[in-house]
């Protein structure tokens, strides 16, 4: 790999650090990055080189956010836990599984979180605590840690921006806890997923080690960031993400075949 190519992906792993560590989604910059740079490369060797880095990323922001605001670990632990093993499960189907199966009902839901976050623009900017039933975050927890853990070992693109409105949606965080609360599962999905691909083979360790280190910094820029500019810059960033994976998808469907 040449010095070009390997800056490029080194860069596309700090922005993509950045993005998961405000939002989620960084996936969306990093896998396409990895395909483009490495033509012929399994889409499964590039899940698991991208969750090598990922996870490092995702650890950082989690501990970033957790060490400057309260994680709800009611909610967080379990989530986590059961993501673990649902990304798992996820990573051993995703040779098996065509993204044409699931790809358009992806497209829908991220149009209607789109619509969504536009109609309903209070929505995460302050927290409603009065949501936090049992009953709702037993609903999160399964949503979160089985629900989109086992589309993240699949895939993963746009799981940690599916976890955080899951979280503000359903059990009334606000952006920024719900982006910490996010962080924690998705550093449990991405663990899930990458022992799988490792015991399988699909891992580029030491591209992914180098990317790792990048996405680090990134993250721990972004998680800062979030903290610091509030509930309202999250938001704005959600909806950039969104927008960016429907057309990245939209163009997989309809275009690129």
């Amino acid at each position: 790999m040449d010095a070009v190519t390997l800056s490029t992906l080194l860069a596309a792993a700090a922005m993509a650090g950045w993005v998961d560590a405000v939002v989620g989604g960084g996936g969306l910059l990093l896998l396409p990055a990895l395909l483009v740079a490495a033509p012929g490369l399994p889409v499964a060797t590039a899940l698991g080189t991208n969750k090598l880095a990922a996870i490092f990323g995702t650890s950082t922001a989690a501990a970033t956010y957790a060490r400057r605001t309260k994680v709800d670990w009611r909610v967080a632990g379990p989530a986590a836990g059961l993501a673990v093993l649902s990304a798992g499960v996820g990573a051993a189907l995703a040779g098996a599984v065509p993204a044409s199966a699931y790809r358009p009902v992806v497209l829908v839901v991220l149009v209607a979180v789109a619509v969504f976050v536009l109609v309903r623009p209070r929505m995460g900017v302050v927290a409603v605590p009065a949501r936090r039933t049992l009953v709702r975050v037993g609903v999160v927890v399964a949503v979160a840690g089985v629900g989109i853990a086992l589309y993240d070992g699949l895939i993963g693109p746009g799981t940690g921006t599916f976890l955080v409105l899951a979280f503000t949606a359903l059990v009334g965080a606000d952006f920024v806890h719900g982006s910490a609360m996010a962080k924690v599962v998705n550093a449990g999905t991405n663990l899930g997923a990458l022992v799988v691909f490792g015991v399988t083979g699909h891992v580029w360790w030491l591209l992914g080690a180098g990317m790792a280190v990048c996405n680090i910094a990134g993250a721990v820029l972004g998680a800062r960031m979030a903290l610091r500019r509030g509930s309202g810059f999250v938001r704005v960033v959600l909806l950039v993400v969104v927008v960016a994976l429907v057309v990245k998808l939209g163009h997989d469907e309809w275009v690129a075949r």
